[in-house]
């Protein structure tokens, strides 16, 4: 147990068990704790706790799919990936899904490309990029 906690993000979702599914696959966090209304998932470096709705607002919240992205956030999270390719191909079978390839761009040595989890939450992956010579 580290001595100090770990940087991380909380993210209040309607169907936990989808959103734990995508961001374990394509973010590479293993989920450490399930309780009925909370899943927390973590690396060794980040944790990512994911938090039920209040019932009657998730009652409310009508999730399409592909969901209506929301893009009136002020907080978008940033998550590394091996290869933005098959975060692509993932985040498409898990009910997310990233922008196309002619929208991925590249700064300060990593590639990235803004998508979106399953209800519609906008996010960030990024890959290392490639070694200039």
């Amino acid at each position: 147990m580290p001595l100090h906690p770990k940087p991380g993000a909380v993210l209040f979702g309607k169907d936990l068990p989808r959103l734990a599914r995508f961001y374990s696959q394509l973010a590479n966090l293993s989920i450490t704790l399930e309780e009925n209304r909370l899943m927390v998932l973590e690396s060794d470096s980040f944790q990512l706790v994911l938090h039920a709705l209040p019932p009657a607002v998730a009652k409310k919240l009508v999730i399409d799919s592909p969901p209506k992205l929301r893009t009136d956030l002020p907080l978008k999270l940033v998550l590394p990936v091996a290869s933005l390719a098959l975060a692509r191909q993932q985040a498409s079978e898990l009910g997310g899904g990233l922008n196309p390839l002619d929208q991925q761009w590249q700064a300060r040595n990593f590639s990235a490309c803004d998508g979106f989890d399953p209800e519609g939450n906008v996010l960030q992956f990024r890959e290392d990029a490639p070694a200039q010579n």
